[in-house]
């Protein structure tokens, strides 16, 4: 494996302001995070979980006939999975408190379709409950799910079940203590049982029938830190483009005002709505099946969705699903844990720690703005350069030569997305040489692999993933 010592990363940048003499900080290029939206996007990875009546009948999709009768586990422990969840490295959760079925994991008052018919604690359960208190337990962060497609409410379709939707949203939000996000699907519509009716309806246009403007802004008035996924062109984060947890490059975390964009998003976009990658850590589905552990995902697939996810600047929810027990597939807990063991050991040293960063240019000749900032581990900090130069360029020089095959690069996103290419070049055997001319966008975040020109690169250890990188 080639020692790659010094490094050039050099940009090209939009233009926004002309040059002053008093170093004042750039302005922002398009839409701009909120704090809330900077938060969340610095967690990068948390899990998922469906477990329902789903998980008894083998069906992704319940038609929303199904006996409640059927929800009875027997070894359910909320505080076993959420730390294994931790243990994986996940900083927090979301559960799947209602799926297309219309059955409701918690006792609600908006529809008798719910926990308290179940035979699971002779019906005082909540699972709901369960989890919040486990994520607080552990000391990871709680959030749900709630499909707005209800098959089983008799007025789906009609004005009756908007309200009681919203009791749903109101309950989740008030009874449960902080919620990181919520999550609402894109499925709206189609055949169900409806209360007995056993038929299809279409509700037309879902942002117009479920009005998503006022449930966000009930949701902000419960809960103003919950990151919103989905809600039309209304929410806060959005579908990475797959349900196998890529996301595209080049990738924008803004969008139009009226959204678009999936995994790709809007250059210079009048929204911050950035992706989140999703997808299962088992090719059967979302829910737990009969004889899923031989369909398991490697550490290896899984890696590869953290660099076409994390790597681009998304987040990553990886679901791993509960079985009839309540119990976590220990072939799925498996696979998850040598994932957690690979992302280890790539993160187990940054080379730009204590290396030494010159630039082309300093904006204002303010140490603040020095390329020192990218060296200093703080995320906060940043290099900036005049707003009239497109393409400066910044030197690493590392303490001495070092082997890796990863660099990760960040914006400042609290100003905006804006760089549009950059290369990476490396000082080899005296002379420079290019090692990566295919990066477009950085945003919050971009991981590159880097291929040796020469000689001929030799496999990196740790089951053929990345090694140690560079994070900048």
């Amino acid at each position: 494996m080639n020692k790659l010592a010094p490094l050039f990363v050099g940009t090209a940048l939009s233009s926004l302001m002309l040059p002053g003499q008093a170093a004042d900080p750039p302005k922002p290029y398009g839409a701009v995070p909120t704090p809330q939206q900077v938060n969340w996007q610095r967690m990068e990875f948390y899990g998922f979980i469906h477990f329902g009546l789903n998980t008894f009948t083998g069906r992704e999709w319940g038609y929303g006939d199904e006996n409640p009768q059927i929800f009875n586990p027997t070894d359910f422990n909320a505080s076993e999975i959420v730390e294994t969840f931790k243990k994986g490295g996940m900083k927090g959760m979301i559960y799947t408190a209602k799926h297309h079925d219309g059955f409701c994991a918690w006792p609600t008052k908006s529809t008798e379709h719910n926990i308290t018919k179940t035979p699971w604690k002779n019906g005082k359960g909540d699972v709901v409950k369960e989890f919040a208190l486990a994520c607080k337990k552990h000391g990871i962060k709680f959030g749900t799910y709630l499909s707005p497609w209800d098959r089983n409410h008799a007025e789906y379709g009609k004005e009756g079940y908007l309200k009681a939707y919203y009791q749903q949203i109101r309950e989740l939000l008030s009874n449960y203590g902080p919620v990181f996000e919520i999550w609402f699907d894109g499925a709206n519509g189609g055949d169900g049982y409806y209360g007995g009716a056993r038929e299809k309806r279409n509700i037309g246009n879902a942002e117009k029938y479920y009005n998503f403007e006022k449930i966000v802004e009930m949701i902000r008035s419960i809960q103003p830190n919950c990151i919103i996924w989905g809600a039309g062109h209304y929410g806060d984060a959005r579908w990475g483009g797959s349900e196998k947890g890529h996301v595209n490059y080049p990738h924008w975390s803004t969008v139009g005002l009226n959204g678009g964009g999936g995994g790709t998003g809007k250059r210079g976009g009048e929204r911050w709505v950035p992706a989140e990658g999703d997808t299962t850590i088992n090719h059967s589905g979302w829910f737990w099946h009969q004889g899923q552990a031989s369909r398991v995902k490697s550490p290896e697939e899984l890696m590869q969705v953290w660099f076409d996810s994390v790597g681009r600047g998304a987040n990553l929810i990886l679901n791993v699903a509960a079985d009839k027990t309540g119990k976590l597939d220990p072939a799925d807990v498996k696979s998850l844990m040598e994932f957690k063991e690979l992302r280890d050991k790539l993160y187990a040293k940054n080379f730009a720690l204590g290396a030494t960063a010159t630039a082309s240019q300093t904006r204002g000749n303010d140490k603040k703005f020095s390329p020192s900032n990218m060296t200093d581990g703080n995320m906060d900090t940043y290099w900036a350069v005049e707003d009239d130069n497109l393409t400066p360029s910044a030197v690493i020089t590392l303490p001495k030569p070092a082997t890796f095959d990863v660099i990760r690069l960040r914006e400042q996103i609290r100003l905006g997305q804006r760089v549009d290419s950059f290369n990476i070049d490396a000082f080899i055997k005296g002379k420079w040489v290019c090692i990566d001319n295919g990066g477009k966008t950085i945003g919050n975040q971009v991981m590159r692999r880097l291929t040796a020109p020469s000689p001929p690169r030799t496999a990196p250890a740790h089951h053929g993933q990345p090694g140690n990188a560079l994070h900048l």
